[in-house]
């Protein structure tokens, strides 16, 4: 028998730790080459990796949640005659490395309370050694079926038991078996580490109010001729894909953003340096089920609303369906977050660090609104933005929202050369 140290290997991208999201093997499992063993997170994305030989593990580095460095053993697997180890050795063990045990704290869940209902007549409740019948009308035990009472439960205050002593039981006696008709039942309390993609958001979104002062601007817009813009798009669009708002607005910060350099930017605390991108690298905050992520439409500027409805709509797959690739989450240099129809009125959106401007479309309202004398529906939505202070003025915000508003109220400019 042999014994082989896996060492984490140098992942790329300059690191010198990875976060273990989650282990597939556990200690004592027979395991074969290239087998996957564990998840482990950079700051930009998460690698699965896989084992080089095959054998039976005998230890593991951490639980989820560490942090592992670069060179550190992260498995130990016993092998079948001679192993060559991380360095090029030999590794032989002699024994098998004892594993300390993990204490695992017992804990009692919450009692949870059980609705009794009762499907025929109520029997006799025994009292010490005299057996005693419940009495009460039809009335009274039909209400007690419906609230879920056990009436065996309900001192009655005469010789059977009455509307009022039912009242007075759901008032100050309830007990354990009364349950409320169309009440929910209390969820049992739960635990949830922060680890892996979560903590990362966590971790980022609290250096991001910590090190920056926001301010936020809210303007409303009228949609109307967008959205039969968009509406007509969609009815000639063939074989591509079907427009959101999201296109449309892109193509609108993009015309925008050349008079407003400072907004498409990036700020260097450490080196008080600000860099005003060129080029529009667009981030798409997108929900998945491990949490938000941001993939980045790169050079946004140089596409159509086809193009850009094709690359949210595959950016989007890739993050959700955990197959976007590193290069795809990082390096955007403007934000653009939206709850679709759960937009809501109005946002106050967090910065994505280091950038120094996040945009928010928010729910589409139809409203009635003056034209002239006239009062009309209108479709109206509030544009969000929040700004990094020590980069951006408000004057310089509200002025770029301005620009933004005069272009989705006027839909033919987004088209226009």
């Amino acid at each position: 028998m042999a014994l082989f140290s896996f060492r984490l290997p140098d992942i790329g991208e300059g690191i010198a730790e990875a976060e273990i999201v989650g282990w597939h093997v556990k200690v004592g499992d027979r395991i074969e080459e290239d087998q996957p063993i564990a998840d482990m997170m950079t700051d930009k994305a998460t690698v699965e990796m896989e084992s080089p030989v095959a054998g039976t593990v005998i230890r593991l580095a951490g639980e989820p949640g560490q942090q592992i460095a670069i060179g550190s053993m992260l498995v130990e697997i016993e092998t079948e005659g001679e192993a060559v180890g991380a360095e090029g050795a030999v590794e032989k063990a002699e024994a098998p490395v004892p594993v300390a045990p993990v204490a695992v704290e017992a804990r009692s869940e919450p009692s949870k309370p059980v609705a009794v209902v009762e499907d025929k007549p109520v029997e006799p409740v025994a009292k010490g050694t005299v057996k005693a019948e419940v009495l009460a009308s039809p009335a009274v035990r039909a209400r007690a079926k419906e609230l879920g009472v056990d009436l065996a439960q309900v001192k009655p205050s005469g010789d059977h038991i009455r509307h009022s002593d039912l009242d007075a039981f759901l008032l100050y006696g309830a007990g354990q078996g009364y349950r409320p008709a169309g009440r929910s039942s209390r969820r049992a309390d739960e635990e949830v580490k922060v680890i892996g993609l979560r903590r990362r958001i966590a971790e980022n979104m609290a250096a991001s109010k910590r090190a920056i002062p926001h301010f936020s601007y809210v303007e409303e817009i009228d949609v109307t001729a967008l959205e039969e813009t968009r509406e007509q798009l969609n009815a000639n669009r063939g074989e591509r894909p079907k427009l959101t708002m999201l296109p449309l607005l892109i193509v609108a910060i993009c015309r925008a953003l050349p008079d407003f350099p400072m907004l498409n930017a990036r700020y260097d605390d450490e080196a008080g340096v600000v860099t005003r991108y060129g080029a529009v690298h667009m981030g798409i905050a997108t929900q998945t089920d491990a949490g938000l992520m941001v993939p980045v439409i790169r050079d946004a500027h140089d596409r159509n609303v086809w193009q850009l409805a094709a690359e949210i709509r595959r950016l989007a797959d890739a993050a959700r369906t955990g197959k976007a690739k590193s290069e795809e989450l990082s390096g955007s240099t403007l934000t653009l977050t939206s709850l679709g129809p759960l937009g809501g009125v109005a946002t106050t959106p967090v910065i994505n660090r280091p950038e120094v401007a996040i945009i928010g479309p928010n729910r589409i309202i139809e409203r009635p609104v003056f034209r002239g004398k006239e009062v009309v529906p209108a479709k109206l939505m509030n544009l969000s933005i929040s700004c990094d202070h020590r980069v951006v003025d408000g004057w310089d915000a509200a002025s770029f929202v301005q620009a933004v508003r005069k272009l989705l109220e006027t839909p033919v400019l987004l088209f226009a050369d």
